[in-house]
């Protein structure tokens, strides 16, 4: 017989010229090399893991008899461009699609593309061999595909039974399935995507996850996982995902995480190991982060919560752990130095301008002052939210962007971009509560958690009782002649945000620096510092805060917030500095701040309380540089300001720095 060509296609984007394996397709083929009853009977070209040129796909591909790509939101378009072109110079090509961007319900999917013959579904281990031994003769005996039949008829097979023993399933890193591909790259820097179960109990309904896996989490073998992980050791690879839902919600997890940490303590590798932190199991989860951070392999812990508001999370059916059970996490691990940071999801059913507003506050509140990342809500094909019907009943209004990614290159010549649907809309959040709102996520970004007024802010919730909401919002000015500056912000936040709304990016083009997208406000530190506004803007932000407190009869001593904005200001990391700064405050506003960082509540009092800002430590010497190091590195660490140390020539005992710039050292 003749032999059977398999092209296996996976596209993954590249970070930092670094490309993960193309671990899905992986599978499939060694599934398919234990499982096919005449093996030797097939050939599998090597796989197309990268977004390269249109033309060198299709060349690659010319030999394939049948062609197996893995969609989604990342690679489907130019997966589909792809394939088109081989069914156009060759219609005897099979062309197959998999992967939880073909959606369970494929006709609509397969009239439009009338180039894909097979529309695969769930598992793909379950569906390759009978797929392999049957494509050129019998479609009705493959299990969990769809396609239209000869009448032009769409067909739907019944669906496999989902495999409950992943020893099942052959590793492709153990069987050698990607050495020919290590081979044949030897300059690659290569990324592991790693399972160490499959499944999720939740059902968010933006989220395709649990459809896709059936609920019910199996696990793979402990020895494989380990076996699996020295291979990531003798191959120096530095990175490992873990594609895990939710890791840390099974009691083994922190053993596998201790493995993987005594793998780097002894060989050096992995470097890194990045999880999705469970939404459960609370205590195992801070264990098993603890144990991550402290042999370095994170950078940092995700608490997600998307939304605290009661109905948006009951129309989401997403159940949260506790505003009380975040606290605690979010002050262990701050005591602990492990930086974390918070999901918000703007755009959800249910969702209105005030409860969003309200929970971005109660998150800082509750001790977020690292970093709260703000998604827009988009829509993913197999998820419930992926129902017209379910997006009529909340009237969300969709449109379609770009995909663009955060701090992408300006170069990256694409011939063909992905696309998402984004909700810009809904019945609760109206398109101009959305603008508002999206505005004020930028703002709290910007004041808050890129550091530049958040001392101020801290000092003002603590003493005079305001709410962050208040505090951010008293900013959300818009074009006036009294405050110039502020106005100004905000208008860009607004306009950026009515761009998204009518399909234009996510994030701010920028050829003169870096040449890449910046979030918006990123983009606006960079210019208050790059056109020597800065101090300008502290002028008009301590007028603001003055009036605010004058408007609601909120006693704080003008002193106190003069010296609290001062300090800001002068932390502020910026390039070309050649000297320390001493400086010399009236009050503890310092150690004030970073025992509240950590959830430690101390007195705000009148001390004197000399100090030396350390501008010296680190020093930039372009304002390219100063962007790329200090603006675009900082971001997740939010290491935008610098430290404050006491000045040994004239600290006394009242003065506490030494002690608490300890505590703060790690955390930034």
């Amino acid at each position: 017989m003749d032999t059977i060509k398999v092209g296996l296609v996976q596209i993954n984007n590249s970070f930092s010229g670094q490309n993960y394996f193309p671990y899905s397709v992986g599978l499939l083929q060694s599934y398919a090399e234990k499982y096919l009853s005449t093996p030797e009977q097939y050939e599998f070209l090597q796989p197309i893991y990268s977004r390269i040129k249109i033309e060198q796909a299709v060349q690659n591909l010319q030999k394939a008899d049948i062609v197996l790509f893995s969609a989604y939101v990342w690679n489907v378009r130019l997966s589909l461009k792809i394939a088109e072109i081989i069914k156009t110079q060759n219609p005897k090509k099979t062309i197959v699609f998999g992967g939880p961007h073909v959606p369970d319900d494929a006709e609509g999917f397969l009239r439009t593309n009338p180039f894909v013959d097979i529309a695969a579904h769930k598992e793909g281990e379950r569906i390759i061999c009978p797929l392999l031994e049957n494509f050129h003769e019998d479609y009705r005996v493959i299990p969990s595909i769809s396609y239209l039949d000869e009448r032009g008829s769409y067909i739907q097979n019944p669906w496999a039974e989902r495999i409950k023993d992943l020893e099942e399933i052959p590793s492709p890193y153990l069987e050698g399935v990607f050495d020919p591909l290590m081979d044949a790259f030897p300059e690659e820097r290569w990324l592991v995507m790693w399972e160490t179960n499959r499944g999720c109990p939740f059902s968010c309904t933006f989220c395709d996850w649990g459809s896709a896996t059936q609920a019910k989490v199996n696990k793979f073998g402990l020895d494989r996982l380990e076996r699996e992980i020295d291979w990531v050791r003798e191959k120096k690879i530095e990175f490992v995902f873990c594609c895990d839902a939710n890791f840390g919600i099974v009691k083994r997890d922190f053993e596998i995480a201790k493995y993987v940490a005594e793998s780097k303590e002894k060989y050096g590798y992995p470097q890194a190991l990045s999880v999705q932190n469970t939404k459960n199991a609370l205590d195992r989860a801070y264990r098993v982060q603890k144990l991550l951070s402290d042999y370095g392999l994170n950078k940092g812990v995700t608490l997600s919560l998307q939304s605290v508001d009661k109905d948006t999370l009951k129309n989401v059916k997403r159940d949260n752990i506790s505003l009380d059970s975040y606290k605690d996490l979010q002050h262990r691990f701050t005591k602990d130095k492990i930086e974390t940071y918070s999901d918000m999801i703007l755009g959800m059913p249910g969702e209105t301008y005030d409860s969003f507003l309200d929970g971005i506050s109660s998150l800082i509140e509750n001790g977020q002052h690292n970093r709260i990342q703000f998604g827009n809500l988009t829509i993913l094909p197999n998820a419930e939210m992926g129902d017209p019907a379910y997006q009529k009943k909340f009237g969300m209004e969709i449109v379609e962007t770009d995909i663009i990614n955060i701090h992408g290159s300006l170069l990256d010549n694409e011939e063909i971009y992905e696309h998402q649907q984004m909700v810009i809309a809904t019945n609760s959040m109206p398109r101009p509560e959305w603008a508002r709102t999206r505005a004020i996520c930028w703002m709290t970004a910007f004041l808050h958690f890129d550091k530049v007024m958040q001392i101020p802010f801290i000092i003002l919730h603590e003493l005079g009782d305001l709410t962050f909401r208040e505090l951010i919002e008293a900013f959300a000015y818009k074009k006036t002649d009294t405050f110039p500056i502020l106005s100004e912000i905000y208008s860009f936040f607004l306009e950026e945000a009515e761009k998204i709304q009518n399909g234009g990016p996510e994030y701010c083009e920028s050829k003169k620096w870096l040449n890449i997208w910046w979030p918006a406000d990123e983009l606006q530190l960079i210019r208050l510092c790059i056109e020597e506004r800065l101090s300008d803007f502290y002028h008009e932000a301590e007028s603001l805060l003055q009036q605010v407190l004058s408007e609601k009869s909120i006693e704080v001593p003008k002193k106190l917030l003069h010296e609290a904005i001062k300090l800001n200001q002068n932390l502020i990391k910026l390039p070309f500095q050649t000297e320390d700064l001493k400086l010399s405050l009236s009050y503890n506003i310092w150690d004030f701040y970073q025992n509240h960082l950590i959830g430690v509540d101390i007195p705000i009092e009148e001390i004197k309380s000399p100090g030396v800002i350390d501008r010296t430590g680190s020093t930039w010497f372009s304002w390219e540089q100063w962007c790329q190091e200090v603006i675009w590195y900082g971001n997740k660490k939010g290491a935008y300001l610098y430290k404050l140390r006491p000045d040994e020539s004239l600290v006394s005992s009242s003065f506490p720095g030494k002690h608490s710039e300890e505590k703060i050292a790690g955390h930034y």
